[in-house]
């Protein structure tokens, strides 16, 4: 008896020299199937789809293959091509369409749309080398390989309350010479300060953003000092499913999936889980003047808030804004963050300007948001940490009554106010800083909400850090060529007593107890404290609040300063050992009836003084007098 073949791995067709035939329509993105790969794209209004086949080595079209309308199930065109050379293929997909932007559709058949589920992307694999601009598909989907050995790891599931997390870029973790790393800037960069961070004693590092973004998007040269400017910091996404080539040693040779899993599994061995920061309220392409990479070309109606004349609604202030509560926006929202939970093994997110995502598709604020809900009650995502920027673009602030189904935390931003506030010594903040230093009952008590739900900061990426803090009394941003303008005005900051560099003992050594009082009320406050990279020995940007596009020391971690300031890095190592050793500041959960007030006195029991007379007592009081002498950041 002969064996039967199997007619379902078979081609049926042949088109432009391939072997095809009908594909599956889930999953979305590119797949492999015996001897071929499979392609499936969604789009409800376009009218053909075909499919754009480029060899990776030689930089040349290899295809240009019509999907057959047959191959079309509902929304979704699907076809499987055999013989293809899995690891040198680029794809990418053009649409036909109507072009009426007035009701919302953007459809060019001459544009090659990149694959919003693409897992690996090409065109920008090293950090900063200016691309060829001449080509047409700047941004090409390629095939990811799950053949990791993860060698037995999965998520730590580490409890929330016991979280002490600490925020850091990749770049510019390890960028300067002074980190000492042989791959600097780099995801295998921070692996190499693995060690350091356990010496530290956090367990959690919050990446900024690690999702494909070209650096080169809105990039300009400074007006006066001829710097390059770059989309630096990486909130404009271009691909969800892709980590940032440029960010990889490997970059180049397109090992970037690798390398960062690779980062990932020996954070887990060294007990750090792994939190990224996501950008789910806005995309790259901007709005009706921006380019057209994916979204826009494949359904722009679909996936993106309109107004009824098919202006782009811009709650995310950069554009335009997704529209997350469609469901085949959601769908891909929650496959995305299912993809990164599972085959990164990611620990948690943090989602930039989450009160986006809790509005409709003409931008009120719902009362029970899908997309939130969805989330919550994941089965993939049911141990991943989650964590809202609580606020957005178009005035939504929901510090304290984001919807929460129970899962979510918020980036306490009444937290970090407050406490700059009461450092500087303003009026009127004892019983306010009060609630702060018990985890916000008066913001999460009230619906019983866990005191790790306050994730709380006094720094963070996005303004001053703790040393400019208590160095600058102004922003002085002129490095980002906006005539500074830009970056926020109310920083709560206090410079001791002259602004930026100087060389009186005095003023330096309180900005150094002022920091170690930062550090004290952050590490002994109930809730989830979050330390930005550097805090912890003085790192400055000079007074830069807002270094959202520079690449330069300005941005990197100067490494020198963990020696010339390592009693201040002592100190705070001292800090995350007091507070891991104190089950009462990692409580679980508000007792009820608890009085709210019983801090009451402040902190160090001196009253606010507009003067500042009260932070001068307290950076005097017992906490920190034996540290008078030390040297101060300067």
């Amino acid at each position: 008896m002969t064996d039967l073949e199997r007619i379902d791995n078979l081609p049926t067709d042949t088109l432009a020299g391939y072997r095809i035939r009908t594909g599956r329509p889930l999953p979305f993105g590119v797949s492999s199937v015996p001897g071929g790969l499979n392609f499936s794209v969604y789009t409800s209004a376009g009218t053909s789809c075909t499919l754009v086949l480029f060899s990776r080595s030689k930089g040349s079209l290899l295809a240009e293959i019509k999907i057959p309308d047959h191959y079309r199930i509902g929304d979704v065109y699907s076809i499987v091509v055999y013989d293809l050379d899995h690891e040198d293929v680029e794809y990418g997909f053009k649409i036909d369409g109507p072009y009426m932007p007035e009701v919302g559709h953007r459809f060019n058949p001459d544009n090659i749309l990149m694959d919003p589920y693409a897992r690996v992307i090409s065109g920008r694999d090293e950090w900063g080398v200016e691309p060829d601009w001449n080509k047409q598909y700047q941004y090409r989907s390629r095939v990811a390989f799950d053949d990791f050995d993860w060698e037995g790891d999965s998520p730590l599931e580490i409890n929330d309350a016991d979280l002490i997390i600490y925020e850091l870029h990749v770049r510019s973790f390890t960028k300067s010479e002074s980190s000492g790393v042989k791959f600097k800037g780099t995801y295998a960069g921070i692996a190499e300060k693995i060690p350091y961070l356990q010496s530290l004693g956090v367990n959690a590092v919050e990446l900024m953003p690690v999702f494909e973004f070209d650096e080169f998007e809105n990039s300009k040269t400074h007006p006066d000092t001829s710097e390059k400017l770059y989309n630096y910091w990486g909130y404009s996404t271009v691909a969800f499913f892709a980590p940032k080539a440029g960010f990889a040693a490997s970059g180049r040779f397109g090992m970037q999936v690798d390398e960062f899993k690779q980062l990932v599994k020996q954070l887990h061995k060294a007990g750090i889980e792994v939190i990224l920061d996501v950008v789910f309220n806005h995309t790259a392409e901007g709005n009706e003047r921006g380019p057209s990479i994916s979204f826009k070309g494949l359904d722009n109606k679909i996936y993106y808030m309109l107004t009824p004349e098919g202006y782009y609604f811009n709650f995310s202030g950069t554009g335009n804004t997704l529209n997350c509560n469609n469901p085949v926006v959601r769908n891909l929202v929650l496959d995305c963050l299912r993809y990164w939970a599972s085959e990164y093994h990611i620990d948690g997110f943090r989602f930039d300007l989450a009160s986006i995502l809790g509005r409709d598709p003409w931008g009120a604020p719902l009362n029970n948001p899908p997309l939130l809900e969805s989330l919550a009650f994941d089965p993939i995502l049911s141990s991943c940490k989650l964590i809202a920027e609580a606020w957005d673009a178009g005035g939504l602030y929901q510090v304290g009554t984001f919807p929460a189904f129970g899962r979510w935390s918020e980036w306490n931003g009444k937290y970090r106010d407050t406490a700059r506030r009461y450092l500087k010594g303003d009026q009127g903040q004892v019983g306010e800083m009060a609630q702060r230093v018990q985890g916000s009952p008066d913001l999460y008590q009230w619906n019983g909400r866990s005191p790790a739900t306050s994730i709380n900061f006094i720094t963070c990426h996005d303004g001053f850090t703790l040393a400019d803090l208590v160095s600058f009394n102004e922003k002085h941003n002129k490095a980002n060529g906006e005539n500074n303008r830009d970056g926020g005005d109310d920083n709560y900051s206090w410079n001791c007593g002259a602004e930026g560099s100087t060389d009186n003992s005095n003023i330096l050594a309180l900005r150094i107890r002022q920091c170690m009082n930062a550090l004290s009320m952050l590490m002994t406050s109930r809730g989830t404290p979050m330390l930005l990279m550097g805090d912890e020995f003085g790192r400055s940007q000079h007074g830069n609040n807002n270094a959202y596009c520079i690449d330069s020391p300005v941005s990197w971690v100067d490494w020198a300063l963990l020696e010339s300031n390592r009693a201040l890095f002592e100190y705070t190592q001292a800090l995350i050992h007091f507070r891991q050793q104190h089950p009462c500041l990692r409580i679980k959960s508000l007792l009820k009836n608890q009085p709210t007030s019983q801090f009451s006195t402040g902190i160090s029991g001196f009253p606010a003084q507009k003067d500042g007379s009260a932070a001068i007592r307290a950076a005097n009081s017992p906490i920190s007098a034996s540290l008078a002498s030390l040297q101060g950041i300067g």
